[in-house]
């Protein structure tokens, strides 16, 4: 990291925004990759995609082409999207599936765990076994598959065991996808989490979402102190009582990840035009009709709701300097039947809308931090404490890439 660069992220002023250069400068986009998405786990897929043996789905981050596949063992594993002859893509499509994972260049043949079968013409000296594709370190979280590229992975374990009773409760086993979307925001990444961390600018924004999302500070933000307000704690108590872990968890280096069930708007049980349940089949075990959803978010890649009837994760991926993906996945109980337990359009019509717009608020974001003229604006401490944690976090993690000794000085 360059001295400047370390400068800039020092000199930040608390409860302000970001300098310009951190949302736009290609060198500080490529130092974001390198100190925080090659690193830090990565969420990926929920399980519930890959449906069979063979069934893949390919991602991009950053230079790293990365396949996860489902082998014959029922096992997800994931792998370098290269083959270890002359490094051609295996794996061209985003998702599908295959019998065994071959290199359409020469025909090299790897089994689904990765192991080379088959090399043409390679002599009698040619040993297959030093030559399997290479492992991505992966994770299963009940349901929810994270991936490292890191050669030596920083520790998942505090992470899965804090959300783990969180999430066993909406049982994503027996999860399947209902819908998927994948849309570009033609913004830095740091401005896609920013307009998530806050609803300040939600009234104004997201008509759709306001039926259900509460425009409660303390739903959306994270307390510096770490208080919950009384009607909040009897929220969690009333779903904790139910079997249904609730209560407000930040935990991570800086806060790195976050996990409450909180309320949504009174009388609305789903993210639903009207309210009312998405589906007639339930996903999971929360009894409590009223949880709302469980707000769990995972620096730098994921924020998810998981409500008593569905589940919903976003998946975050940088692509440039002003340009990032936003993944969305809509699940549903497995057994649940599109046009006998839930509408297509009605289940997915809310998020479908509020993305749009959050594309357009991010856009609209980065148009004006190019111009020359942007400096450094303070947060509204009642509305957007979310987001001054967010950009606290990522000052932090930057400047630990730097070490120890300067994470003392700072």
């Amino acid at each position: 990291m360059s001295d400047a660069l370390s400068d800039m992220l020092m000199r930040r002023e608390a409860g302000h925004s970001l300098e310009r250069a951190f949302y736009t400068d290609p060198e500080i986009y490529a130092q974001d990759l390198e100190n925080i998405f090659y690193r830090e786990w990565l969420f990926a897929i929920p399980a519930c995609q890959l449906t069979k043996a063979g069934s893949y789905a390919q991602l991009q981050i950053g230079a790293f082409n990365v396949i996860l596949v489902k082998g014959s063992d029922g096992e997800i594993r994931a792998f370098h999207n290269s083959c270890r002859h002359r490094g051609s893509i295996i794996c061209k499509g985003r998702e599908g599936h295959v019998a065994k994972l071959v290199c359409p260049y020469h025909q090299w043949t790897y089994d689904l765990d990765g192991k080379l079968l088959w090399a043409r013409d390679m002599g009698p000296d040619f040993n297959p076994s030093k030559h399997n594709l290479h492992p991505v370190h992966m994770r299963e979280l009940a349901g929810l598959i994270y991936i490292c590229l890191a050669e030596t992975p920083p520790d998942f374990d505090s992470f899965a065991d804090a959300a783990r009773p969180y999430l066993e409760v909406h049982e994503l086993q027996n999860a399947k996808v209902a819908y998927s979307s994948s849309i570009i925001e033609k913004g830095n990444w740091k401005l896609v989490w920013e307009n998530n961390r806050e609803c300040y600018h939600c009234a104004g924004t997201h008509p759709a979402l306001c039926r259900s999302f509460p425009l409660d500070p303390a739903v959306a933000g994270v307390s510096a102190d770490g208080s919950v307000p009384e009607r909040l704690q009897a929220h969690f108590d009333k779903c904790e009582a139910a079997g249904a872990p609730s209560k407000f968890y930040m935990g991570g280096f800086a806060g790195q990840y976050r996990l409450a069930r909180m309320p949504l708007q009174e009388n609305a049980v789903s993210y639903t035009m009207d309210g009312k349940a998405a589906t007639r089949r339930n996903l999971g075990r929360v009894t409590v009709p009223d949880a709302g959803t469980l707000l769990k978010f995972h620096y730098p890649s994921t924020w998810n709701h998981f409500l008593p009837d569905i589940s919903m994760t976003f998946r975050v991926t940088p692509i440039g300097p002003q340009e990032t993906e936003v993944t969305t996945y809509w699940l549903v109980n497995k057994d649940a039947v599109e046009g006998v337990d839930y509408d297509l359009k009605r289940l997915t019509e809310v998020w479908i809308a509020t993305n749009d717009e959050d594309r357009q608020i991010v856009e609209d974001n980065q148009t004006g931090i190019n111009s020359p003229a942007y400096v450094p604006g303070p947060y509204s401490p009642i509305m957007e404490d979310g987001v001054d944690q967010f950009v606290d976090w990522y000052v932090k993690t930057m400047l630990r890439a730097k070490g120890p000794q300067h994470m003392a000085a700072e």
